[in-house]
């Protein structure tokens, strides 16, 4: 009887045996055809030209695939293995771009839909199973693509764009299989967004104005003479009610809904301070334009300055002077903390001062003022051709190649043109220069610098588009003595002898620092809150309809693809 029982289930074993041999070797079979399936999709052809073309296969498939030499990269290292085996990494990453909308991108941009419609179960053939693994994989890369560098390309959209673009590795294919399999999704995706307030405040911002445009719209307040503290109108319920929607003001029950009491002043007061106003407390008509700019349009705002964020704030130094035209404000940041400040005069809307990068490397004080290549063509040379003592009024002299003085009188300003101008005109250093007393110099293409200004008066516009693209600074000499006294000792009074003595003085930095001339009308103020400033230049829009558009990989400098 023993006998026949040690028999029965040594059978049984080897049935076992031979049973789950026969389905590893199943699996492995299996898993041979999904990583042939998948190095055949991701197969690159040679084009007549000599360059990789993609290959032949479903045409649908491979038209949603955005860089298949770069997603080959990522699949080579396991020789071409499936990476998304495992259902609740799917899923996880399918809900992350699901929520792509909370920063301002598209989940569609990711195969949301097209996931969604995907299902994976077991008894799928190995070249549908291939194409999903390769759509979450190419959904991921262009997902961690887009919070590295942003969708859109800023050099498509700006020439003067000069800003790095850096790689978060020398193997970014490396890093996101590593990702992928290392089960830390949300954590990757989380470190390659910019870890700066202003991304968490635009976010926090466009979730609660899409709240509102779910809602319906805040109310609009109609047109009319200008309302004042004190009066009493129709209109005011509205503006209260619309300062409400945006919490400026708290919802509490008052009197008189129509009369503009002192605590729906401090409202417009404060709604004005966050748009870059003029904070009067009255509602005239640069304040009701803003109130009634629809909730759309602020969340499409919200949304184009959220990718502005992930193009510039890459890996930011420790200081850096940073100059938000939009905002005119300019401000000096030492381990992020704001160290100086101060109002800014920026470019004419005709002659707008450019978004770019450079390295400020010493200041001159009491300069003189060469008058720059754009100004001598389009304001220099007209007025002298209509009024010859223009420049004498200016306090401006000629000069020739050699330095040497030019009488105005020997020039024939009606035939000069740029081309054929052999001179050139300079402003002496002094109270009336163009310049102030001190300019702050970063070589650029541009010719653009910071500088002093005898136009104090304008610092007092709220909207302050004055100069020919030079940014003009409020408390330019505070601004030069924080400079200098991050490695010296300096004090106020050194820099007030230097401008008495009237002659020009070159003070060179003992470390040179990066200026960045940015261009954000959504940021978050120094209290962490939303403010929004006009779009004086109009860059917005080209930036929105590239973030709304299709998208295309471009390698960042330096990395080619295999």
């Amino acid at each position: 009887m023993k006998h026949r029982l040690r028999s029965f289930f040594f059978e049984l074993f080897i049935i076992f045996v031979v049973s789950v041999g026969g389905l590893f070797a199943s699996f492995a079979v299996f898993a041979l055809e999904l990583e042939t399936e998948i190095s055949a999709q991701l197969e690159i052809a040679a084009g007549p030209d000599g360059n990789s073309v993609k290959s032949p296969g479903n045409a649908e498939f491979q038209a949603l695939l955005s860089e298949k030499a770069f997603l080959r990269e990522i699949y080579l290292a396991g020789g071409f293995g499936a990476l998304w085996e495992d259902k609740e990494q799917q899923e996880l990453l399918i809900e992350l771009i699901g929520d792509a909308d909370l920063d301002g991108l598209d989940p569609e941009d990711y195969h949301f839909s097209r996931l969604n419609r995907m299902a994976s179960p077991s008894h799928q053939s190995s070249d549908l199973l291939a194409q999903r693994d390769i759509l979450l994989t190419d959904a991921f890369a262009r997902f961690a693509y887009h919070l590295r560098f942003g969708k859109a390309n800023p050099l498509d959209i700006d020439n003067n764009w000069n800003f790095s673009r850096e790689l978060i590795t020398d193997n970014p294919a490396l890093w996101m299989r590593e990702a992928i399999t290392g089960r830390e999704l949300g954590t990757s995706l989380q470190w390659l967004r910019p870890n700066i307030q202003h991304y968490e405040t635009l976010k926090v911002a466009l979730a609660r104005y899409r709240k509102i445009a779910d809602e319906g719209q805040w109310p609009l307040v109609p047109s009319g003479p200008t309302l004042k503290p004190g009066m009493e109108d129709p209109r005011v319920s509205a503006l209260r009610l619309r300062l409400i929607s945006e919490n400026y003001l708290a919802v509490a029950p008052v009197e008189n809904s129509n009369l503009f009491d002192p605590e729906l002043e401090k409202g417009v007061r404060e709604y004005q301070r966050r748009q870059g106003l003029f904070e009067d407390g009255f509602v005239g008509k640069k304040t009701l334009d803003a109130l009634n700019v629809p909730v759309v349009n602020r969340i499409e705002q919200i949304r184009v300055n959220l990718e502005r964020i992930r193009w510039l704030f890459r890996d930011l130094e420790d200081e850096y002077i940073a100059v938000n035209i939009a905002a005119f404000q300019a401000s000096y940041l030492l381990h992020d903390e704001v160290k100086w400040k101060g109002r800014a005069v920026v470019g004419r809307p005709y002659r707008q001062t450019p978004s770019f990068k450079a390295t400020l490397t010493h200041m001159i004080f009491n300069p003189t003022w060469t008058i720059p290549p754009t100004i001598l063509r389009e304001d220099i040379l007209p007025s002298m051709a209509k009024d010859q003592s223009y420049l004498s009024r200016k306090g401006l002299r000629v000069f020739d190649r050699e330095g040497r003085a030019v009488e105005v009188s020997s020039i024939d300003w009606q035939q000069t043109t740029q081309q054929g101008f052999p001179y050139y005109i300079k402003q002496g250093p002094g109270p009336n220069n163009a310049l102030g007393r001190i300019k702050f110099m970063f070589p650029n293409r541009h010719f653009i610098y910071l500088h002093d200004t005898p136009s104090q008066a304008l610092f007092a516009r709220a909207e302050r588009t004055f100069s020919s693209g030079c940014i003009r600074l409020e408390y330019p000499f505070q601004l030069a003595t924080t400079l200098l006294n991050r490695t010296e000792n300096w004090l106020p009074s050194d820099i007030e002898k230097l401008v008495a003595s009237g002659q020009p003085r070159r003070v060179d930095l003992d470390r040179p620092i990066t200026v960045m001339m940015l261009y954000l009308t959504a940021f978050a103020a120094e209290d962490g809150q939303l403010e929004l400033r006009r779009d004086i230049y109009k860059r917005d829009s080209a930036v929105l309809k590239a973030l709304n558009g299709p998208f295309k990989f471009v390698p960042p400098k330096g990395y080619k693809l295999n």
